[in-house]
């Protein structure tokens, strides 16, 4: 959905290199630099000597320092400048009360707030959008009130989903974008880098410092061919995940290229991008063709597309030549549906193996739940293409036989396929349209079909169907797969079933095939904008007041954490040895706990109940290492914060892998925790839990995980002397008694983020500067 667009009148002829344009049509201040950028990548060009990929040059164009940036693959920590922040409204109020904290007057860059996260998914849209109006209002009016004081664009609930909003309205071909969700990357279908990130980090642009990134490694993967029948966008990304596995795209940028690129539309593009947080990726990007630029025209922003026409050449596209880290191609051609699950998005499954692989593993065969929609697959082209499915299946006299749920990515979209015939297709076929947000994708999903630990299958058009996930019951069986493959599943009710080659039958008991899914990228007619729920901060702000009630549950004032005491950390119980997959889902749970977010001693009260015990396999049961009591885990790291006893948590691989909330790195150390010690880090979580004061530490040698015991104490050694590239030092005082023994940790800190620990968090640090110059 769009506000109404002011700025859609002006001329988009005769732009130059030079021309100023605005970023969006909502916004007076914000402009894009592409001059300027283009310039500094000139600059590192010079330096480096060698050909950029298209990442490469959105990144270099937007260095603070583009003559002393170091600069390496892998290794350098660069130092950027985003155009803008984008939080949605879960991860917002933790962002907006860490900045207040900070006592700014306004942000310094462009940002938004979109409600989409704490809208459950009950009844039906309507109906379910003014219960959730109800429920939230306190969090409501704070966001809405927060982005008047500060300067932020806020979108009212209803709007959309976050990553659509930022697809139609603000994302645009060279932009660097920030936002505090892990799904951010959608908006690299517009050619652009979206890249998830944690609150502080949104809070540090927000006031105007320069952004820290990694330098991400890229991957190169060379599209050739061209889509046909049943395969779309999605499919590319589903088996790509196959490829790559979850963290395979850890540290790294995804940049598409080849002949491939051309061949579809812009919104797939972002399907493609948007799924790619399922691989661990800093960000996935398409470079700018005219796929992007027919979008850009349907969506009112001609002049962007103009003005991004004149430096397609030599700023928008990768140089001739340019290297990768690791290439993988993909063939169009050949490419075939797949399905993904259930219980991690890197399990894909050709359509052509679905039947005998679901047998092999006893998959419910059955399909209780198909759900099309969310920030992945919700673009005109996905609502269009799963209506054709649903039309011819009615011709022959069928309906839903699973239980049929769409969740439109915006007001924009809800509108144009009310208008346009698709929306009354849907409920024609027993579908229920859900609200314009996140709903079962996130969790916020009252199912009531089926009872906790009934085993079952659900098949959704989402990215994520990680445990419990979606509806809150282990035991359902959930796979990801296009919006086309999703409707025929639900048409079917059978996931065994193939609509490249097996048939149907009729009420009349004959047999047929359905068609292969037909659907247009772009509305014939334009989009319709529907309602208008955007609210553009007011000229004067002197006398707004941000609205947080005394006594509230759902939001509460924060307190700084206390720094580092300057010593190394000794005979420090292990609050938890977590086993296996541990997401930020395990760590800090969305559903019925998203309304907790701007209260951080009662969200606290989730920590790590979702994870693995290694002593007794048991979730949420963890041994007081002083009292021998097994409690919960949240329950039991407040005793030892209590006690005055610091703690630490052994992790596995890729530990706190999917969502960026910071959640799951404020709750330990609001709870007492000192240090978390995995195989590996999932980069979001890591970067997160260093932002607030944590120790995110790995085992050099990984197999001294399996040698440490949950009832053993830790030290942690050589914390004075904490400098990059310097190993930690674990010493390990067994329980039974037997020697102590010691191993080496690593760590990715730089100096600065040396810095954050020693002053207990980076917020901390943030006001100590500011203190220091307002002294000076």
């Amino acid at each position: 959905m769009r506000a109404p667009r002011s700025i859609r009148g002006l001329a988009t002829s005769g732009l130059t290199r030079d021309s100023q344009v605005n970023q969006n049509l909502l916004e007076s201040h914000s402009f894009i630099q592409y001059k300027k950028q283009f310039e500094n990548v000139q600059i590192v060009k010079d330096r480096l000597n060698r050909p950029l990929t298209y990442a490469e040059k959105l990144l270099y164009g937007h260095l603070d320092d583009p003559h002393g940036q170091e600069i390496e693959r892998g290794v350098s920590y660069l130092k950027l400048r985003p155009d803008r922040v984008a939080c949605q409204d879960a991860t917002a109020q933790m962002a907006i009360l860490q900045f207040m904290s900070a006592g700014l007057p306004q942000v310094a860059t462009p940002s938004t707030v979109h409600c989409d996260h704490l809208i459950q998914a009950q009844v039906g849209g309507a109906k379910d959008l003014a219960r959730a109006i109800d429920l939230n209002k306190e969090v409501f009016d704070f966001l809405a009130s927060a982005c008047a004081k500060y300067n932020l664009g806020f979108w009212k609930p209803g709007s959309g989903i976050i990553h659509q909003i930022v697809l139609e309205n603000y994302a645009f071909p060279g932009a660097l974008l920030i936002g505090t969700d892990s799904h951010t990357p959608n908006a690299g279908g517009l050619g652009q880098l979206a890249i998830g990130v944690g609150g502080a980090d949104a809070v540090d642009v927000m006031a105007s410092l320069a952004w820290e990134l990694k330098a991400p490694k890229i991957i190169g993967v060379k599209l050739t061919g061209k889509m046909s029948g049943w395969t779309s966008p999605k499919d590319i990304i589903l088996k790509l995940a196959g490829i790559t596995t979850v963290k395979g795209g850890t540290g790294a940028i995804v940049e598409y290229f080849g002949s491939g690129v051309e061949t579809f539309s812009c919104t797939g593009m972002g399907t493609i991008c948007n799924m790619g947080a399922e691989i661990g990726a800093t960000t996935s990007v398409f470079p700018f063709n005219n796929s992007m630029v027919e979008y850009l025209n349907a969506t009112g922003r001609s002049n962007i597309a103009e003005f991004a026409n004149l430096y397609k050449k030599d700023y928008l596209s990768a140089d001739e030549g340019a290297e990768y880290d690791q290439v993988i191609e993909i063939d169009l051609n050949t490419l075939e549906p797949h399905v993904n699950g259930p219980f991690t998005p890197d399990l894909a499954t050709p359509i052509s193996k679905m039947k005998e692989t679901a047998i092999a593993n006893n998959w419910p065969l059955e399909v209780k739940v198909g759900l099309i929609g969310s920030c992945t697959n919700s673009s005109y082209e996905d609502m269009t293409r799963a209506a054709s499915i649903i039309k011819d299946a009615a011709t022959h006299g069928l309906k839903a036989k699973s239980i049929y749920t769409v969740s439109p990515g915006s007001e924009q979209v809800r509108a144009t396929i009310a208008r346009d015939g698709q929306l009354q297709t849907f409920e024609e076929f027993g579908g229920v349209v859900m609200a314009n947000a996140c709903g079962p994708c996130i969790g916020q999903w009252d199912r009531q079909d089926i009872k906790k630990g009934d085993k079952n299958t659900i098949v959704s058009s989402f990215n994520r169907n990680f445990t419990s996930r979606n509806d809150g019951n282990p035991a359902t069986h959930a796979f990801v797969a296009s919006p086309e493959i999703t409707t025929a599943f639900a048409i079917s009710g059978d996931l065994g079933f193939n609509p490249l080659t097996d048939t149907l039958t009729d009420p009349n008991g004959k047999e047929f095939m359905l068609k292969e899914p037909v659907g247009v990228g772009l509305p014939p007619n334009g989009y319709d904008a529907g309602e208008n729920t955007y609210q553009a901060p007011p000229a004067d702000r002197s006398t707004v007041t941000v609205q947080i009630a005394p006594n509230s549950d759902r939001l509460q004032s924060l307190t700084p954490f206390k720094p580092w005491n300057g010593k190394d950390a000794e005979r420090l119980p292990i609050l938890i040895k977590a086993v296996g997959k541990t997401t930020t889902d395990h760590i800090s749970m969305a559903g019925p706990w998203l309304k907790y977010r701007g209260h951080l001693e009662n969200i606290s009260n989730n920590y790590m109940i979702g994870a693995t015990n290694a002593e007794n396999g048991e979730i949420n049961n963890v041994k007081n290492h002083f009292t021998g009591v097994y409690k919960g885990i949240p329950e039991t790291a407040g005793d030892y914060r209590d006690a005055g006893k610091t703690w630490v948590v052994i992790g596995d691989e890729n530990f706190g892998e999917g969502s960026s909330r910071e959640h799951a790195a404020l709750e330990p150390r609001f709870l007492g925790g000192f240090a978390i010690i995995t195989k590996s880090f999932a980069r979001i979580h890591e970067t997160n839990l260093k932002k607030q004061g944590l120790l995110p530490l790995n085992f050099v040698d990984t197999a001294d995980y399996d040698k440490i015991q949950p009832e053993d104490e830790v030290d942690l050694l050589g914390l004075t002397t904490l400098a990059p590239g310097k190993n930690v030092v674990l010493r390990v005082h067994p329980a039974d008694g037997s020697a102590t023994w010691e191993t080496e940790l690593s760590h990715t800190y730089n100096i600065e983020q040396i810095e954050w620990f020693k002053y207990g968090s980076a917020l901390n640090k943030m006001a100590a500067v500011a203190a220091e110059k307002k002294a000076a």
